[in-house]
């Protein structure tokens, strides 16, 4: 305690405690802070600092796949279909991509915009009674260009989903929970829905409505649409065709169709040129899907040919049988 004694005068003395604060020895700091400095001199590392760097990375990383998983299942939640009765598989594509079919490929921060620390997710609700071909050969294409993670649900709409359609987009992942993994999540579910329907940002966008829509949205993820407005019109032009036409025309329109499509293969390998676009699969699957397959033209044939010999069309093939 102080002690304050009055004095003669207007002064007063006040008297300190003698060891009040405890200094430390400078001189052994001093020694210390040498022999640290020599440490570190000499490539040596305080293992308490390195375990407790060890510590920090592995909190970290947790922190990470927890934030991946979290911004999953609010994806999931906050939609109109939290409803789902099950999870049927989940499978990653590739953890080193191969190189892309396509010649002029895109990347999903260039798409999409940048989003660090969480998984890309695409939801996808489609009918069953209406199997999207297009889709599958797609998400083939997009396992090819990127690490997916691709997940089947059954929604409570409906019931007595076939086997094939469970395991349409491949077998389950022993890695499937680890979301930090992959660049993008590939989300089908299967619902009574009149028309497919897709959302990539749950938050922030309305759904995307219809099989062609969604496919022009998927397709660009891989490559860019032609920079030339003709040979993009084009490419739309032969969507519109297939969807509207082949799909859900009469037989006399899908005739003039495989017409038209005899005439442009006759032409080029592919519908619009020398490349695999949209327009070859967007044609190929309704083709399929219409059961022409047998009575197409010479030149229709061929070219269902070469789109089979590239793999990605097996999944809408395996699922038409």
């Amino acid at each position: 305690m102080y002690q304050v004694k009055p004095v003669s005068g207007s002064h007063v003395k006040v008297d300190l405690p003698t060891c009040m604060y405890k200094l430390p020895n400078i001189h052994a700091q001093h020694g210390n802070s040498c022999t640290s400095e020599h440490a570190l001199q000499n490539g040596e590392v305080d293992p308490a600092v390195r375990a407790l760097e060890a510590r920090q990375d592995e909190i970290l990383r947790k922190l990470y796949e927890l934030k991946a998983a979290v911004d999953g299942l609010a994806k999931t939640v906050t939609t109109p279909d939290a409803d789902l009765d099950l999870t049927v598989s989940s499978c990653l594509s590739s953890h080193s991509p191969i190189p892309s079919t396509f010649k002029g490929v895109t990347d999903l921060d260039t798409v999409l915009g940048k989003d660090l620390g969480a998984l890309r997710d695409i939801v996808i609700n489609a009918n069953p009674a209406q199997p999207p071909l297009t889709l599958l050969v797609l998400h083939s294409l997009l396992c090819q260009r990127y690490r997916v993670l691709s997940t089947v649900h059954v929604h409570s709409s409906v019931s007595n989903v076939p086997q094939q359609l469970l395991s349409c987009l491949g077998p389950s992942h022993a890695d499937s929970y680890s979301r930090n993994l992959f660049q993008l999540g590939f989300t089908l579910i299967w619902k009574d829905v009149p028309k497919l329907q897709m959302k990539f940002s749950v938050q922030n966008m309305c759904p995307i409505e219809g099989e062609a829509n969604v496919a022009r949205f998927l397709f660009k993820l891989m490559a860019p649409y032609p920079s030339d407005p003709a040979q993009a019109t084009l490419v739309d032009n032969w969507v519109d065709i297939a969807f509207f036409q082949l799909a859900e025309g009469s037989s006399k329109e899908r005739a003039a169709v495989l017409r038209a499509l005899n005439s442009a293969l006759g032409r080029n390998p592919w519908l619009t040129g020398s490349e695999l676009s949209l327009a070859d699969v967007a044609c190929y699957c309704c083709v399929l899907q219409s059961g022409s397959v047998s009575s197409t033209p010479a030149n229709v044939q061929r070219w269902i040919k070469s789109c089979e010999n590239l793999g990605h069309f097996s999944p809408a093939k395996l699922l038409v049988k």
